[in-house]
């Protein structure tokens, strides 16, 4: 989709459409063009419209650089889905759907297999960003499967921190909801009222997605691609973590914690996830929850706690790429407790499963990684997984600990 006039950035240059604002020498769309030739997408239709001869004036065919470019023009604006009409037809297979501002790196296999596994209509590559307060938020069930969409302008207490990141695939069978070349909004007109049909996925990931949304989100962008850092988050490529235990670490300890409202973030938890953030680890929460096994907390009141803790995180610009969590405890008699949670399993530190399954999942070196929590089980369970380890203590917070690594 480069029909975009990007408003939001004239001050950079209104002489030329947003898909081809100039990130570190080359467009926005020879970015995009050049990843997804790496991994093997060699057809591309553009839908264009403003000054959208320059877009073809550049790229032409696409044979130069070993892709077929087909091209789509929008006579008048419309919207993010409208132009999609004219693909009836001509696309019959899934298909990618990829906004035109968008830098980007992302392992196109992981993305089509989930869709593929999930036998999805619609899946939404989303993760989470440092400010959901003024994003829409999508919400779904443990399968992924996409139960409600938060507006930015709705009313919203907690939330899962769950933004869509502009990349989607599609099945051909969505086009036939849009019956004319008109103007029409995706998420709102298409996507949304779609919901209760059970066929929209979102795929979680951590890996690198960024508009051109503002002149700051463009300087950050060029600062990513020369690092390295853009290209280093493709779970394609090993990645490095810092597991961080919950109570105690993040937030306040107060024994077993059982409802949002005693949830409390310690001093700089969020200002230490924010640099864990923008430093290419990945912050992967490890927490123990025997109130599960125990019968204190459902999974939904413990869905509520993890809520607020990602909306107070992301309050202050910081977020977990994941939450890993453990339900077991093995010791039994409790008044009301689910006895199917009293096993002897592998994820309850100070055993390392946690981390061993996030590892699998992210791809993550954990020889290069590390485990951070405030008692020694923490750290046993960052030895076992070959991690190196911080113990917190009174006088070491997460703050101090991320310092330490050099971040």
């Amino acid at each position: 989709m480069a029909g975009g006039k990007g408003t939001r950035v004239a001050s950079v240059n209104d002489a030329i459409p947003k898909p081809m604002f100039s990130i570190c020498g080359k467009p926005v769309l020879l970015h995009q063009i050049e990843c997804l030739r790496r991994q093997g997408v060699t057809r591309i239709i553009l839908i264009t419209g403003h000054l959208g001869e320059q877009i073809s004036s550049y790229f032409g065919d696409g044979s130069k650089l070993g892709v077929r470019i087909d091209y789509i023009w929008e006579r008048e604006p419309l919207g993010t889905a409208g132009g999609l009409f004219y693909l009836k037809g001509t696309v019959t297979d899934d298909f990618l759907l990829i906004n035109g501002d968008l830098i980007f790196d992302v392992d196109i296999h992981r993305l089509m297999n989930f869709h593929k596994s999930h036998r999805a209509g619609v899946t939404l590559l989303a993760h989470p960003n440092d400010h959901p307060y003024d994003s829409s938020i999508i919400q779904t069930d443990c399968d992924g499967k996409v139960t409600g969409w938060l507006t930015k302008e709705e009313k919203r207490e907690w939330y899962h921190n769950c933004v869509n990141a502009g990349i989607h695939v599609i099945s051909p069978k969505l086009l036939e909801k849009i019956d004319s070349p008109r103007k029409i909004d995706l998420d709102r007109e298409i996507l949304k009222p779609h919901i209760p049909s059970g066929q929209i996925f979102v795929y979680c990931s951590p890996e690198y997605v960024k508009d051109m949304g503002t002149p700051e989100r463009i300087a950050q962008v060029e600062y990513d691609l020369k690092t390295g850092l853009v290209h280093q988050k493709n779970l394609g490529k090993k990645q490095k973590a810092i597991f961080l235990d919950r109570d105690g670490t993040i937030n306040k300890y107060i024994g077993f914690l059982r409802k949002p409202e005693e949830l409390e973030l310690l001093e700089g938890a969020a200002k230490a996830i924010c640099k864990i953030n923008q430093s290419g680890y990945l912050a992967i929460g490890a927490t123990n929850q025997p109130v599960i096994a125990r019968g204190e907390v459902t999974w939904e009141g413990l869905e509520e706690i993890h809520r607020k803790l990602e909306t107070l995180l992301g309050q202050e610009g910081a977020y977990l790429d994941d939450i890993f969590i453990c339900p077991h405890h093995p010791d039994r008699n409790f008044l009301g407790e689910c006895p199917e949670y009293k096993v002897d399993c592998g994820c309850r530190k100070p055993k390392p499963g946690l981390l061993l399954r996030a590892a699998e999942k992210y791809n993550i070196d954990l020889a290069g990684s590390w485990m951070i929590g405030d008692s020694q089980r923490d750290v046993d369970a960052g030895t076992a997984a070959g991690c190196r380890t911080i113990l917190l203590n009174k006088e070491t917070g997460l703050l101090d600990a991320v310092k330490r690594i050099g971040l």
